[in-house]
């Protein structure tokens, strides 16, 4: 294929680097600049940080062991559930109160326990 170039592509279309344009242009072909358009960086004072806004590839993996589905439900969900059985306010028909969802009918990917494989 040949090389992608303005020509190639519609009226509107300017080859670059991802930049979004900053104005307007007109039917004259006279670009207009739009304040609103034009990126403001708002950068917080950094005066007394320690850290480096580098980060060394030589620096040691994290000891965290990645999170997983059982973990994610015994931190947020597992002390909610806990909560409300021992306050005797659970309701096993309410599980969308904690995230869950009742059914899984009209889902793409259904998920059955321990993937259990039809």
């Amino acid at each position: 294929m040949a090389e992608w170039t303005s020509k190639r592509g519609p009226r509107t279309f300017y080859k670059s680097r991802g930049a979004r344009p900053t104005g307007v242009l007109t039917s004259s072909r006279k670009f207009i600049p739009v304040q609103a358009m034009i990126p403001e960086f708002v950068v917080p004072s950094l005066e007394g940080f320690n850290l480096k806004p580098y980060v060394s590839y030589k620096t040691p993996a994290g000891t965290e062991q990645p999170m997983t589905p059982e973990m994610l439900f015994n931190q947020v969900v597992a002390p909610q559930i806990e909560r409300d059985i021992e306050e005797g306010v659970f309701n096993e028909e309410n599980l969308e109160k904690y995230g869950l969802e009742k059914t899984q009918e009209g889902k793409l990917f259904k998920l059955h326990p321990k993937n259990f494989a039809r």
